[in-house]
């Protein structure tokens, strides 16, 4: 999105316009953002900076503090291992590591074809289920080392194709 185009720019300031009337608007505009372009660089949390009043510096905090917001485009695949601490007492760290060595990137990091996103996640609420992965909102249960290969290849083959 960098040097955003005139729509964008439109598309931007109506979405910040929809929450108007609303006290606290930021996390349901940064919600709509990150929706409809998968990020939120510097020059978007600008815009909605001037369009709101609300400091470029708060946004910014928003935007690191919640996982779920990025400051940066992520891949067609976003991979997220559960490292909370009963996907952790399961094995969760072998996993990561393991999609993590195939993909030749690190948690927080995109694939240099922009296929992968692999993220550290502390908690998904699949204890039950430990170690469990989610793969672009798919949960898998019970991740093993041994099943991430093929589930790379799956998804590699699958996002080739769009």
């Amino acid at each position: 999105m960098a040097h955003l185009q005139e729509a964008a720019v439109k598309q931007i300031n109506a979405i910040c316009d929809r929450y108007a009337e609303e006290t606290t608007p930021l996390m349901m505009i940064l919600s709509d953002i990150q929706k409809e372009y998968g990020y939120i660089p510097l020059e978007v949390q600008e815009i909605v900076s001037a369009r709101t009043g609300i400091s470029v510096a708060e946004i910014y905090g928003v935007v690191t503090f919640y996982s779920f917001f990025s400051l940066k485009p992520k891949g067609k695949v976003v991979i997220g291992c559960c490292l909370g601490t009963a996907c952790y007492v399961k094995g969760a760290q072998n996993v990561i590591d393991k999609f993590s060595e195939i993909l030749g990137i690190k948690a927080g990091e995109t694939s240099a074809d922009g296929l992968f996103t692999l993220d550290a996640l502390r908690c998904i609420g699949a204890c039950g289920i430990a170690p469990a992965v989610q793969i672009n909102g798919k949960v898998y249960p019970k991740m093993s080392v041994d099943a991430v290969p093929k589930l790379i290849e799956e998804y590699r083959a699958e996002a080739e194709k769009l």
